[in-house]
């Protein structure tokens, strides 16, 4: 799927990458569907149905690999996904694993959690918060 989100992005923007990346996860974690297929996911997210042969083309790795090496050059190699990077208030660009939740967090509560985020990445020196989780994830009603 990686390589069919790089081809897309590449061809129509980052726009359309956000509606199918929507679309996979929709499939994946409210359907529970793993073997949908690509060519009517991308016609639901609105991209043409050709950019499924992507799924079998392995020259989108190199560009795969870059990312996921810039990424962890920011984060480090012992972290998982999602990684979150951006330019600091100061100067320099900074990432974070995370944040892992178990539900999606509602309005404030979610303005709340991307201001702690972008609070922690500024401050020099930040490592790392965690505890264990206690509970599955919770996905909530499937996105229209």
């Amino acid at each position: 799927m990686l390589r069919v989100m790089e081809a897309v992005r590449a061809a129509e923007g980052e726009a359309k990458v956000f509606d199918l990346y929507w679309e996979f996860g929709s499939r994946i974690h409210h359907d529970g569907d793993r073997t949908f297929d690509l060519g009517d996911a991308l016609e639901t997210a609105g991209v043409a149905r050709q950019y499924s042969a992507a799924a079998e083309d392995e020259t989108w790795d190199s560009v795969i690999r870059v990312k996921m090496d810039d990424g962890l050059s920011l984060v480090g190699d012992d972290v998982g996904t999602p990684i979150i990077a951006w330019n600091r208030s100061t100067a320099g660009r900074v990432a974070l694993f995370g944040p892992v939740i178990t539900r999606v967090p509602q309005k404030e509560d979610a303005l709340k959690l991307w201001d702690a985020m972008m609070m922690l990445g500024d401050i020099e020196g930040f490592w790392e918060l965690k505890k264990t989780r206690t509970e599955r994830p919770e996905f909530g009603e499937r996105p229209q």
